[in-house]
């Protein structure tokens, strides 16, 4: 038979005594339970529809009947929201804001308004991210961008075929866009509107639900003071930055809610933790 080398003798380990067995069984345990309680967290986030988005663009009013808001923005890394630059003034609806159709579960029957087409609410909600579009040939944005032609219109007529749709008059022929109130050339259809020029499309009611509300987008505002009839609108130069930072490969979401709502949805639906308030917090002006 032949002998061990007396050095290969020295690395034969000892059997584990009792008490190092207990250890080595309770060091397995813990890690199986961290890892576990990992999985089950990142199943949590993974299962609502929005829980692989890592960019997001947060707008908050005092109360549903607010028409003016704040906008922020926030990267998800390593599992922790952070906010990006400071908060901007938005101008919301001239009535406020009601729930909408979106990404986020339908909430349950309440006092809270819900949205419908001509109520001069915006939607409530997380939404998907669309398109960008404007005026330009081409936009400084990775967004998929529409440039917009005198020709196109947002349908926002109820009971067409083509409800909540941008299309192309010269396509669709001019009898399908007639009775839209949303030209997205408004600077050609009215006197020079420059609100249009840049923008995107907020994905309320994917499904083109008759009545639900339509063409939902971020734009620019006229002016501080003004409203809209349901969209979400900002200034330029808040509109330039957003364009240039949204990355669909980041999956990207808008979220719009009041304060007591956010503050008592923001956990459940993991959203990004926001210090103060929008009536109360970051006033400075662009």
């Amino acid at each position: 038979m032949p002998i061990a080398h007396p050095a290969l003798r020295l690395l034969r380990p000892h059997p584990p005594r009792p008490q190092q067995r207990k250890l080595a069984w309770w060091s397995r345990l813990s890690t199986g339970a961290l890892l576990a309680t990992s999985l089950i967290a990142a199943s949590a986030q993974a299962a609502t529809p929005w829980g692989d988005a890592r960019q997001a663009v947060v707008v908050t009013t005092p109360d549903w009947d607010t028409s003016a808001g704040r906008l922020r923005r926030f990267e998800r890394r390593d599992g922790t929201w952070r906010q990006v630059g400071p908060a901007v003034p938005v101008q919301l609806g001239r009535n406020g804001s009601a729930w909408g159709l979106g990404l986020h579960p339908r909430p349950p029957a309440g006092d809270a308004p819900v949205k419908r087409e001509g109520d001069g609410r915006s939607p409530a909600g997380i939404f998907a991210i669309g398109e960008a579009f404007g005026y330009a040939s081409r936009a400084a944005t990775d967004l998929p961008y529409l440039p917009m032609l005198e020709s196109n219109y947002c349908i926002d007529v109820r009971g067409s075929p083509l409800y909540n749709r941008i299309v192309d008059a010269a396509q669709v022929g001019h009898d399908a866009v007639e009775g839209s109130t949303e030209p997205m050339r408004l600077d050609l259809h009215n006197d020079g509107d420059q609100r249009y020029k840049w923008g995107f499309v907020i994905a309320h009611n994917p499904d083109n639900r008759d009545g639900a509300g339509s063409c939902i987008f971020a734009h620019l505002w006229k002016d501080a003071g003004t409203p809209t009839a349901g969209c979400t609108a900002m200034p330029e130069p808040a509109m330039e930055r957003l364009l240039d930072w949204l990355q669909p490969t980041r999956r990207p979401m808008f979220v719009l809610l009041p304060d007591s709502e956010y503050a008592r949805l923001q956990a459940p639906w993991r959203l990004p933790a926001i210090v103060g308030t929008a009536s109360t917090k970051d006033t400075s002006h662009e």
